[in-house]
């Protein structure tokens, strides 16, 4: 499949200069970028088809976890912000298990889609994980799976919702909520989003949806999915660096294995 076939390059022109500035300027002042139809139907059906074929190997897990994913610190009460639990739960085949005529394949890979990306996150160039598990995840969240709130490690991620569910997997998010970087933790505004205090914004998606999301400073979750259709969701996964790979201890984490 060719990348034509994948993008709806009519609505979504990714190699034109001015279409490329106007999604970063989105980005930046939204902290988020949604581009609702960018997979063509052909495409969506192809990944959703291999989805399913290969969904008897995904490795699945249900972890307890703190908003910031640390470690506790004993300074804090175990109901503090910085330690209280909540709780994420999910399926996921890796990059070695995506074929190598897939249509994920293809998109990953693109130099145009990369140089799309890297402009409009401001990065120089992007690079895949030198690791063989993390570049490319397909996700899967059945009945009652969810991601727990929390802040990513990285400064962006870029995602492409493939199936919806019936109902709920609600992506919610709460922006500008620490800044990692001078080491503003916000206790008191996590807590309030803890205890249900404080209304998310939600960002809505459809099946074929390309999102680009900074979620480092960024507190986010996804609801428990409801009903019998399985969330599908990918993750591409780039760095800014080349020779980037996920730890080996994240690896046996997220996937069961190195």
């Amino acid at each position: 499949m060719q990348l034509n076939q994948i993008i709806e390059l009519s609505d979504y022109p990714i190699t034109d200069q001015e279409f490329t500035n106007r999604c970063k300027q989105r980005l930046d002042s939204d902290g988020a970028l949604v581009l609702p139809n960018f997979l063509s139907d052909i495409a969506i059906k192809q990944i959703i088809a291999e989805g399913e074929q290969q969904q008897n190997l995904a490795f699945y897990s249900t972890n307890k976890h703190n908003v910031y994913l640390r470690d506790s610190d004993p300074d804090y009460p175990m109901d503090h912000a910085r330690n209280r639990l909540v709780q994420s739960s999910k399926g996921c085949i890796t990059d070695d298990q995506i074929s190598s005529d897939s249509a994920l394949r293809t998109l990953y890979d693109s130099a145009p889609f990369k140089q799309f990306l890297a402009a409009v996150l401001g990065e120089q160039q992007l690079y895949n994980y030198a690791d063989p598990l993390s570049s490319i995840n397909l996700h899967y969240a059945a009945a009652d799976q969810e991601l727990g709130w929390h802040f990513d490690e990285s400064s962006f991620a870029i995602t492409l919702l493939i199936q919806s569910p019936q109902a709920g997997g609600s992506f919610e998010y709460l922006e500008d909520m620490r800044d990692a970087d001078n080491g503003e933790m916000n206790y008191q505004g996590v807590s309030e989003v803890l205890n249900g205090e404080r209304t998310p914004k939600v960002l809505d998606a459809t099946p074929g949806t390309l999102t680009m999301f900074r979620g480092r400073n960024a507190m986010h979750r996804v609801t428990p999915t409801r009903g019998n259709t399985t969330r599908m969701l990918v993750v591409l996964a780039y760095n800014s660096q080349p020779g980037v790979a996920l730890s080996e201890s994240a690896r046996l984490t997220f996937y069961g294995r190195l």
